[in-house]
């Protein structure tokens, strides 16, 4: 029986078949060239690795696209701010990467969770500012 990982990777591959609309015999004849095998599920985890990279070579993209990202998790007592922050960037239509930039920026910090609570607080009034500034301006929000 394949692991997880194997399964994981097997399902990235019939992906990525579908996607460069590989017939079976050409997607086969991959299989053995680049392994010697003719099934994927006869294949080993670092071989699926093998055919995943050079599928993705071929032009199937690494990873699906996400349009605003992840939330960051934060404790209890930051919640509220991150809320905030959270309807800030809806309002303006911009992605959590807009705010972990900015965090980047203003403190040198790579991740919205490594902020302290004054930092988070310094982050939020800075899109505050934004979003007064675009309302000014008249500027569209997306």
């Amino acid at each position: 029986m394949a692991s997880p990982n194997a399964k994981i990777l097997i399902g990235i591959i019939k992906a990525a078949q579908q996607y460069l609309k590989l017939d079976d015999e050409t997607y086969r004849s991959i299989l053995v060239r680049m392994t010697g095998k003719n099934s994927a599920k006869k294949l080993t985890l670092d071989e699926l690795s093998q055919v995943r990279d050079y599928l993705h070579d071929q032009g199937y993209p690494r990873k699906s696209k996400r349009k605003y990202g992840r939330r960051p998790s934060v404790p209890a007592t930051r919640e509220a701010i991150l809320s905030k922050i959270e309807a800030l960037l809806s309002d303006s239509g911009r992605p959590w990467e807009y705010a972990e930039s900015m965090a980047k920026h203003m403190f040198n910090r790579e991740k919205i969770e490594w902020l302290t609570f004054d930092e988070l607080s310094n982050l939020m009034k800075a899109l505050i500012i934004d979003a007064k500034r675009r309302a000014k301006n008249g500027s569209p929000s997306r």
